[in-house]
């Protein structure tokens, strides 16, 4: 009896482990960051069921560090309220997966020439994901228009923070940053498929000094194209 109850308990854990290693579609993340279990979780946290809701949020809370007790953790709510108001549907394609006919985000490429002078970068102030300079309200309008003249053009909207604070708050703020420029596109008539999101917390750091100045050019959202012929 016993040998039978260890079998089962067994293959139950195996069970688990290997469905726990299936992908979900509609993941906003890119897999090939290496990203990690931080971002399967993230990702059910903005889109999972109660359930996986609730354990999502356990997962990301133990990764935040009371050394860093300056910036305070994305919560739960903070992410349901953002997609309650912006939820747009997620790319029917994904980049770079079988069948797909988008190449993965090495395919796409930062803007140049007169594609540079559209799809500027966008800046954001300390702990925030909501655009406040006029300038780059205004950036988001020409990027829609091109978009929407342009229904072959694809962009992948990178998220971006400074240095300061621990890597998991700074995914999650780069996703929220990402999704937000995403959600202005689709709400001025772009195509959502043609709008993929990806974030990179503070692993790619625009000006590497530790300074305002540095700070302020770090929190970011930046562009890379892929143009259909």
């Amino acid at each position: 009896m016993k040998k039978s109850i260890v079998t089962m308990l067994v293959i139950c854990s195996g069970a688990l482990l290997f469905t726990g290693c299936k992908k979900k579609s509609g993941d906003v993340w890119d897999d090939s960051q290496g990203l990690g279990s931080y971002k399967r979780a993230s990702e059910r946290v903005l889109w999972g069921s109660p359930n996986e809701t609730q354990v999502a949020a356990n997962e990301t809370s133990s990764s935040f560090s009371s050394k860093d007790e300056d910036f305070i953790p994305l919560q739960e709510e903070d992410l349901k309220q953002q997609f309650a108001d912006l939820a747009v549907p997620q790319p029917k394609d994904s980049p770079g997966e079988f069948g797909s006919s988008l190449p993965g985000i090495d395919g796409f490429h930062a803007p140049s020439a007169d594609l540079a002078s559209v799809f500027k970068t966008l800046h954001f102030n300390t702990d925030e994901y909501v655009l406040k300079n006029p300038e780059d309200q205004e950036a988001v309008n020409r990027i829609a228009s091109y978009l929407k003249a342009h229904a072959h053009t694809y962009i992948f909207v990178a998220g971006h923070c400074d240095q300061r604070g621990p890597e998991a708050y700074n995914l999650a703020l780069g996703s929220k940053r990402a999704n937000y420029i995403r959600s202005l596109l689709v709400q001025k008539g772009v195509d959502p498929d043609q709008i993929h999101t990806v974030s990179y917390g503070k692993e790619k750091l625009a000006d590497y000094s530790n300074n305002a100045s540095a700070w302020s050019a770090n929190r970011r959202a930046e562009f890379k194209i892929y143009q259909q012929r």
